[in-house]
C-alpha cells in the first residue's frame, strides 16, 4: 500500500466524527476550569468567596482568547468560566467542532497558566444559537447564574467561618430563598447589593475603537489614526440594558 493510499484510508476514520457548526448562526463557546475547586481551594489557597487576584487571571485569559485568531464579539467570565461570542460569519476551521474545542481549551489553559505560574487546564463545549434573542438570553442566563452563584457562596462561606461543617452549611442554605439569604448576610453586617458588580453580576470584555495620535512618514504631518482595544467592563447593566448592549455589539 503506498503513503498516498493509507492517508486516504486513515482520514476517513479521522474525519468520522468530524461534526461543523451550519453558516450563519452564532456560535458561543463557553470554557470551564477543570478542577479548579482544588486549585483555588487547596494548591493556591485564594481568598473566599472571591479573589480579585483569580478574577484578574480570568481576565487575562479572556483577553487572550479573543485576540487569538477568531473573530469574537464579546466575552464574559464569571466564576471560573469564560463565554466567547463569535461573529456570526467565522469561517475559521471550517467551523469544525473539534477544532474550537481543542484550540480554545488549549489556549485558556495556557494563558492561565502562564498567569498563575502553575499548571491549571480548561475544557471547552460550543453552543449553537441561531438568532440575536438566544444570543441574549445565553448572556442573561449565564448573569443569572452568576448572581445566584455569588449569593450562595458569600453565604456558605459565612456559615463556614461561623463553625459549620461544608455539609452543614449546604444543608442549611437548601432551599432558602434570595430574601433569607440577604437577610442571613445582613444580618452578619453584609449588603449583598454593595458588593462589588463583578461579584455578582460577572465582567464583560469586547472591543472599542480610539483614537491615537500618530505621524505620517510619508507626508511628514501628524494625523489622528483609528485603533481598537479590547475594554474590560466590571459594571455591566442588567436585563433590557445588558440585551441592548449585546444587540449594539452584534451590529
Amino acid at each position: 500500500m503506498t503513503f498516498d493510499e493509507l492517508d486516504q484510508k486513515m482520514r476517513v476514520y479521522e474525519r468520522s466524527l468530524d461534526q461543523v457548526i451550519l453558516p450563519e448562526i452564532y456560535v458561543v463557546a463557553r470554557i470551564d476550569g477543570r478542577n479548579f475547586t482544588r486549585l483555588t481551594k487547596e494548591i493556591c489557597k485564594f481568598e473566599v468567596p472571591f479573589d480579585e487576584r483569580f478574577h484578574n487571571y480570568m481576565i487575562i485569559t479572556v483577553k487572550h482568547l479573543m485576540d487569538c485568531g477568531f473573530r469574537t464579539i464579546y466575552g464574559y467570565t464569571e466564576s471560573d468560566e469564560i463565554s466567547l461570542l463569535f461573529h456570526r460569519d467565522e469561517t475559521a476551521f471550517n467551523r469544525k467542532v473539534r477544532k474550537y474545542n481543542s484550540i480554545l481549551a488549549g489556549e485558556a489553559s495556557a494563558a492561565f497558566t502562564n498567569a498563575l505560574g502553575t499548571i491549571a487546564a480548561f475544557d471547552c463545549r460550543l453552543i449553537p444559537l441561531p438568532t440575536l434573542e438566544l444570543v441574549q438570553d445565553y448572556f442573561h442566563w449565564r448573569q443569572e447564574d452568576a448572581h445566584r452563584n455569588s449569593l450562595n457562596a458569600y453565604c456558605y462561606w459565612l456559615l463556614r467561618m461561623d463553625g459549620f461543617s461544608a455539609t452543614k452549611a449546604t444543608a442549611q442554605l437548601k432551599g432558602e430563598s434570595v430574601s433569607c439569604k440577604n437577610e442571613l448576610l445582613f444580618s452578619h453586617g453584609v449588603n449583598f447589593d454593595k458588593l462589588p458588580s463583578w461579584q455578582k453580576r460577572g465582567t464583560g470584555v469586547y472591543w472599542e475603537e480610539y483614537e491615537k495620535a500618530g505621524f505620517n512618514p510619508n507626508t511628514g504631518q501628524p494625523e489622528i489614526a483609528q485603533r481598537r482595544r479590547l475594554r474590560v467592563d466590571d459594571e455591566l447593566p442588567l436585563q433590557r440594558k445588558y440585551s441592548q448592549m449585546i444587540a449594539a455589539l452584534l451590529y
